[in-house]
């Protein structure tokens, strides 16, 4: 069923990000947080931005794309309603699908597409915290602690306990080895994340509370664990 908004899609608020840089999300966000009710912007990218899409529906907006025939595509948003996230937004979401569509816009589609598959896929057999966690034991077993590290925060964030990780690091050393954990493991971004999280535990500290620490700490901007350091 077409949105009777989409009439008045061309007087949407253009934002063109193909040529930004960096973390444009929150960019994007920030603006959209600025919307009234029945009211929209239009996101113009090279891909489609499939991570946007929950994003912005969690704070009231509807959605709707279009791929032109040069491919790029044109997404509208409309805001229906005001509210606030609703808990299930996860924190340090990929940023880094433009440098795809540098390369190739098609190839852009396909890892964005396949991104969405993989954790955003309806009724996964494996849950959610556990892809997390499989992905920071991948990453590790790689020599990926960026990765790892975001990985582990996305696990804290989807519900893993500190008693979690205490045993997935007990794994690490019995598969690495004690050598390995204590010259890399142990000085990396990923210890430095996990030993953060218990010692705001033991001091009391919930989880929204935080999350917020370890978005400032070890987000985009810290070069250990982001990549807007990249783009620059």
């Amino acid at each position: 069923m077409e949105k009777n908004w989409l009439k008045h899609k061309e007087n949407f608020t253009d934002i063109d990000v193909r040529s930004l840089k960096g973390n444009f999300l929150l960019a994007i966000l920030q603006k959209a947080k600025s919307i009234d009710i029945g009211k929209g912007i239009k996101i113009i990218q090279n891909f489609e931005p499939i991570p946007l899409y929950s994003t912005m529906r969690n704070i009231g907006f509807e959605y709707h794309t279009e791929c032109l025939d040069d491919g790029t595509y044109h997404s509208y948003f409309y805001r229906t309603e005001i509210k606030e996230a609703d808990g299930t937004e996860l924190p340090l979401k990929p940023i880094v699908m433009p440098r795809y569509a540098d390369i190739d816009k098609e190839i852009a589609n396909l890892t964005v597409n396949f991104w969405d598959n993989i954790w955003n896929k309806p009724n996964p057999a494996i849950e959610l915290k556990t892809k997390f966690l499989l992905s920071l034991s991948n990453a590790v077993g790689s020599g990926k602690i960026r990765q790892a590290t975001r990985e582990l925060i996305k696990a804290y964030y989807m519900g893993v306990t500190v008693a979690q990780f205490d045993e997935l690091f007990s794994l690490i050393i019995w598969n690495q080895g004690i050598g390995h954990f204590s010259s890399e493991i142990a000085q990396s971004s990923l210890f430095k994340v996990y030993l953060l999280i218990k010692d705001l535990e033991k001091k009391g500290g919930n989880k929204k509370e935080i999350m917020s620490v370890l978005t400032e700490k070890f987000g985009e901007k810290n070069p250990d664990t982001g990549f807007n350091n990249q783009n620059k």
